[in-house]
């Protein structure tokens, strides 16, 4: 359901308003940044959208086809992949995450972000790091 969430906001031209957003701001004729983008845009939209599913067809459609395998021919499945992990280092980080505070009664609700986040982080700097050496 959350896949078909992610098509619903891609049919309705989020990915296209995104990519025309950040291509109209940012410069993302240099591999690095066009990588930055991609890997944080999934982190940062998982976040937001609060499952990586739904974030990957956005940021698939806005970064990775028109930039990452369409402008610097990138392998597509490597560029899937590397976003859908990205994406879940999101899922780390997002405050849905608190939810299971409560089901292990912490008294921190905050707890469960704090201990994944260095994990999150790390991981999201290997997908940058892997995914500007593939490109």
């Amino acid at each position: 359901m959350l896949a078909m969430l992610g098509l619903v906001f891609s049919a309705s031209g989020v990915d296209t308003a995104v990519g025309a957003a950040l291509t109209n701001y940012i410069n993302l004729d240099y591999k690095l940044i066009a990588a930055l983008i991609y890997v944080l845009g999934m982190a940062l939209f998982t976040i937001i959208m609060g499952n990586a599913f739904v974030a990957f067809p956005i940021i698939m459609g806005g970064v990775g086809i028109p930039i990452l395998i369409g402008h610097f021919g990138a392998n597509p499945a490597m560029v899937a992949a590397i976003g859908m992990l990205s994406g879940y280092c999101g899922t780390l980080m997002t405050p849905m995450a608190a939810n299971s505070a409560a089901l292990l009664e912490l008294q921190d609700r905050n707890l469960v972000i704090k201990s994944q986040l260095p994990s999150g982080l790390g991981i999201l700097l290997a997908n940058l790091i892997l995914l500007y050496i593939l490109i």
